[in-house]
């Protein structure tokens, strides 16, 4: 089984955010990689101070688009699915782990509070009107631009207000809305009653933006008898669970998933 992993992140954040992760999972023995989105490359405060003149344009293909060439640089088309690399994707990142494990991509998939493919939804306020927020129709192109408030109370809630002013200096970037458009049309659906490579689908409880029934909802959504779809529910966690205190529980119980499967996979082999 590969040990080639590619970290996604999901909107208003960079590669940055995998920094952890990346260390972590080096040193147990993978090859490691965190590309940014188009646009999102650089230091989140200088992408705040000064953003790109064309992130209000960034559409979901675009990115798929990006994150796509990494992939297949990391062994996405080799042959043997042991051979393709694991994909950990987190917010809209989790939506395009989805997507190329429907492309046949990936060896394995890690959606982490993945936005949900095919316009699914839940009558959850807080999701709406984040949904809501960010789509708005009468902003056009105009960038979405977080605030530490607004950060705090969507992003980040299970933090204080230091530990949360700390994380949006460090990691916070402004985004597209037609990013989150995209999710929400064609380029957002998936074929779900076909074979899937397995996936861990991880949700988080106290998540303002992707709430964890929406998670586990769209985890049941295949349909294909053969697909192994496992979902995992962390307390007191908010959609900033892959970068606040914890978080090495979340990437340690992924590993023990990943262990597992690759011992799955060599049984099946002889």
């Amino acid at each position: 089984m590969s040990k080639k992993i590619v970290f996604i992140h999901g909107m208003f954040q960079t590669s940055k955010s995998w920094d952890k992760w990346v260390n972590h999972f080096t040193n147990l023995g993978y090859e490691c990689s965190a590309p940014s989105w188009p646009d999102h490359a650089g230091d989140p405060k200088s992408l705040r101070d000064n953003p790109p003149a064309t992130l209000g344009d960034l559409m979901l293909e675009d990115v798929i688009e990006a994150m796509e060439a990494a992939v297949i640089a990391a062994g996405g088309n080799n042959p043997e699915v042991a051979d393709k690399p694991i994909i950990i994707g987190h917010s809209v990142g989790g939506l395009l782990t989805q997507i190329f494990v429907s492309k046949n991509l990936a060896s394995l998939g890690v959606p982490i509070c993945t936005v949900a493919p095919n316009m699914m939804m839940t009558l959850d306020w807080p999701f709406f009107k984040n949904v809501a927020a960010i789509t708005n129709p009468f902003k056009g192109d105009e960038p979405f631009k977080q605030t530490p408030e607004s950060f705090h109370e969507a992003f980040c809630n299970t933090l204080d207000e230091a530990s949360a002013r700390r994380t949006f200096e460090e990691t916070a970037v402004h985004d597209s809305r037609n990013v989150l458009r995209g999710c929400l049309g064609s380029n957002g659906h998936i074929d779900l009653d076909m074979p899937q490579v397995p996936m861990l689908f991880i949700s988080a409880k106290e998540d303002q933006i992707v709430p964890t029934e929406l998670v586990e909802k769209n985890s049941k959504a295949y349909t294909d008898a053969v697909t192994e779809m496992s979902f995992m529910e962390f307390e007191n966690r908010s959609h900033f669970i892959c970068g606040e205190p914890g978080w090495e529980e979340v990437a340690g119980y992924i590993q023990n998933w990943l262990v597992t499967q690759q011992q799955v996979s060599h049984q099946q082999a002889f």
